[in-house]
């Protein structure tokens, strides 16, 4: 007997002497991954002793056509249990390559299903139908992958994502709010009406020093300024590096314009040191703009990724007019949408924009929403216009990262609302609260 038990604590198989193979956990996964319908998987793999998926899932052109044109759409998949809560993100872009957790699936130790959205990436129908690419057949897209890993997943669900990520998993909210139990959505901003802009007057006074605001101001008309010398710097850099540009001159302005913005959006106080004075030479003030706003971000191929964006913004999303009252920078500007998302949009593609779609939104937040977490940095433009709760808002928490910006997250918060906002979360998906 005592023989007996030590062969099975080896692991032999009685009467046979093998030794037992465990299962690869991949093949594992793999195998139940083949059950879902419209599911193809590209690959999987172990990663950190977890399996890892790059899959391709089946959508309809047309959510109102479900029998219509197909295109796929990507996913990757971070499995770490069937019995674990499940994690949907999303960039609200092009989908992420390799392995990436974001913050609540670490917080929840869950599995991670991360969505690319339509029309960006590689998840673009063969034939660009731009009426096809609004907020209902994005939330469609999520739903339908949301119902067919549940199959796998029974667990509790969260939705999140960071900027337009997180606006992407509100609206899947709006429209299929018991798909998931909670959403943690990070700096996303919620522009109701476009012609009501608070992004720069509240840029004018982000931080604690007035001081480099009006430093950012009189770089801008500085630059502005020296367009005449600038731009040709502007343009032999193009050429150096093998960028096109529209109009030179179109996207020198729209990158001055948004210095002030970007610089709030990813820079913190400490970086108003390096803002060039009126004594700067013109390479400095030209090498700082491009480290704040990135030249080649206006860039024929830099702007080209993000088609789908502006698309989305002018028909629907709204967008921040950088120049709506810049009166420090009156007579100095050649065109009146120089940063504008419809500026960005080329001819031939004509958004018909649509303004009861945020209106909507906003409404259904502030009288129906429930377990929504949102985080906002406190300088970040982005948190000029927000989610704001409302009468039927319920179970919903607000957290401000202290001096954060457009990277604000819960381990960014103060400890005690680190630990409040954690508590929160784990609650909705590990307690079954």
């Amino acid at each position: 007997m005592r023989l007996l038990r030590f062969l099975l604590v080896l692991g032999f198989v009685a009467g046979l002497g093998t030794p037992a193979v465990a299962a690869d956990p991949v093949a594992v996964v793999r195998a139940r991954l083949e059950t879902v319908p419209g599911l193809r998987i590209e690959s999987g793999q172990l990663i950190n002793g977890k399996p890892f998926f790059v899959l391709w899932f089946r959508q309809p052109v047309d959510q109102h056509h479900p029998d219509g044109k197909q295109f796929e759409q990507r996913i990757t998949l971070w499995h770490k249990g069937f019995d674990r809560p499940t994690v949907l993100h999303t960039t609200g872009y092009a989908g992420i390559d390799g392995v990436f957790t974001a913050e609540p699936t670490r917080l929840v130790d869950g599995n991670q299903v991360n969505v690319e959205e339509r029309f960006f990436g590689r998840s673009t129908p063969a034939t660009k139908d731009w009426t096809k690419l609004d907020i209902w057949q994005a939330a469609t897209d999520h739903h339908r992958i949301v119902q067919a890993f549940k199959a796998l997943y029974g667990g509790k669900w969260a939705s999140t994502g960071a900027s337009k990520g997180g606006m992407t998993s509100v609206y899947h909210r709006r429209f299929y709010p018991a798909d998931v139990d909670a959403t943690v959505a990070y700096v996303a901003p919620q522009d109701t009406v476009n012609e009501q802009d608070s992004y720069v007057d509240f840029i004018q006074h982000a931080g604690t020093d007035a001081q480099c605001n009006e430093a950012l101001r009189t770089g801008q008309r500085n630059a502005l300024y020296r367009r005449a010398t600038l731009l040709p710097i502007l343009v032999r850099q193009g050429l150096k590096y093998d960028h096109t540009f529209g109009s030179a001159d179109r996207a020198f302005e729209a990158a001055v314009l948004d210095t002030p913005f970007k610089f709030w959006q990813y820079r913190t106080q400490a970086n108003c040191l390096l803002i060039p004075g009126r004594a700067a030479t013109d390479q400095q003030l030209f090498d700082f703009i491009g480290q704040i706003a990135d030249w080649s971000s206006y860039s024929d191929a830099g702007t080209a990724p993000y088609l789908a964006y502006y698309y989305q913004a002018t028909a629907q999303l709204n967008w921040p007019d950088v120049a709506m009252g810049t009166t420090w920078l009156k007579g100095l500007l050649h065109y009146r949408e120089a940063g504008a998302a419809p500026a960005a949009v080329p001819d031939g593609i004509e958004p018909k924009h649509d303004d009861a779609a945020m209106a909507d939104i906003d409404r259904w937040v502030k009288t129906s929403a429930t377990r929504m977490l949102f985080v906002y940095g406190e300088n970040d433009p982005w948190s000029a216009e927000k989610f704001e709760p409302g009468p039927g808002t319920r179970d919903s928490h607000w957290f401000t990262v202290p001096a954060g910006n457009h990277n604000a997250a819960i381990a960014g918060l103060p400890t005690a609302l680190r630990a409040e906002a954690t508590r929160i979360l784990r609650g909705w998906l590990v307690s079954g609260r």
